[in-house]
């Protein structure tokens, strides 16, 4: 959760933020896309609810779904008008839509949220990334597990990580090496990368 103020200066920092988050999580293949989300929903505060309103950009993994949230304090729906369209009146929700699996808003309690869904997709280049999913299907298998096809199968690897890592400890410890020292070298090297990124 991020607030902003609605000036054209915040706008190219909630994309630069947006961008530190989906790097940490590794899709950066997301960038771009997320970013023109994240810059047509915050220039829409701007335009329609005023410079200077107060506001609150909210980015949220779903499934394989990332989830941009703008909330604002005007309760006024915004609507495409897909006739008659002029430069100011709604290009940017006709570009929301084609860009967005699926978009809306909604009234809260004090004023409304715009959002926006897409599909996530991994960096290509990120060879980590992919190594580590390839690792982690594969000591699925060795476990017996099922892998399903459908359905979320991240979560099935986000418990074939921690399996995996508690593994890796029982292995440095039978080694003779302390686990939380491996622990503190891999998330310092961790942190390195992802700053370097």
């Amino acid at each position: 959760m991020l607030p902003f103020e609605a000036v054209p200066m915040e706008v190219s920092l909630l994309r630069k933020a947006a961008a530190a988050q989906l790097s940490q999580w590794g899709m950066e293949g997301n960038v771009e896309e997320a970013g023109l989300l994240v810059t047509e929903l915050a220039t829409n505060v701007l335009k329609h609810v005023g410079e200077g309103a107060s506001a609150t950009l909210i980015l949220e993994l779903r499934s394989e779904r990332l989830r941009v949230e703008v909330h604002d304090k005007s309760y006024v729906i915004p609507s495409a008008r897909i006739s008659d369209c002029t430069e100011e009146c709604g290009r940017g929700l006709h570009m929301l839509a084609a860009l967005a699996l699926d978009w809306g808003a909604n009234q809260t309690a004090v004023g409304k949220a715009v959002w926006c869904e897409i599909l996530l997709t991994p960096a290509r280049n990120c060879r980590r990334i992919e190594r580590a999913v390839g690792v982690l299907e594969g000591y699925r298998r060795i476990r017996g597990e099922v892998i399903a096809s459908s359905g979320r199968k991240s979560a099935g690897l986000e418990k074939a990580a921690v399996e995996l890592i508690a593994d890796l400890l029982h292995w440095t410890a039978s080694r003779g090496c302390d686990p939380d020292d491996i622990l503190d070298l891999a998330q310092t090297r961790y942190e390195a990368e992802a700053d370097a990124a």
